[in-house]
């Protein structure tokens, strides 16, 4: 129960970062990748300070054995750049160019009942079973 509280809570700050920055504003993530129209930086500056934060605390929490609620961390060991990878960030760029969601913002976007995360967020999870599908033949 104490885990699902804090991962709700994380989920609500998380949600709350996305919204306050505008990241679940399309049309802001659309000018933010229009280098060369109507460009809008602001989103790097973001993005910038959610890297900081993440390489300083990264430091610490990773030098401990295991997360204060959990066993172990959950930590991809995939140190390869095949195939798969490349595919799939390759569709998550056309994916985001296109409708300027990505999953988070796509997910907090459901919060304002926008016809188009909810779209998204079909189109994401029709992308997980479609690949796990792949993935067993």
């Amino acid at each position: 129960m104490k885990i699902n509280f804090v991962a709700l809570l994380a989920g609500i700050i998380f949600g709350l970062g996305l919204a306050l920055s505008q990241m679940i504003d399309p049309n802001k993530v659309l000018n933010f990748l229009d280098v060369t129209g109507n460009w809008d930086p602001s989103l790097a500056f973001v993005m910038m300070g959610a890297l900081a934060v993440t390489m300083l605390s990264f430091r610490f929490i990773l030098k401990r054995s295991a997360p204060l609620l959990d066993s172990s961390f959950h930590v991809s060991r995939q140190t390869i750049i095949d195939r798969p990878l490349l595919l799939g960030a390759t569709l998550f760029g056309i994916g985001w160019g296109m409708s300027g969601y990505c999953p988070g913002p796509a997910v907090a976007s459901l919060g304002l009942f926008s016809v188009e995360a909810i779209v998204m967020v079909i189109a994401i999870y029709a992308g997980f079973f479609s690949q796990r599908w792949i993935a067993n033949k």
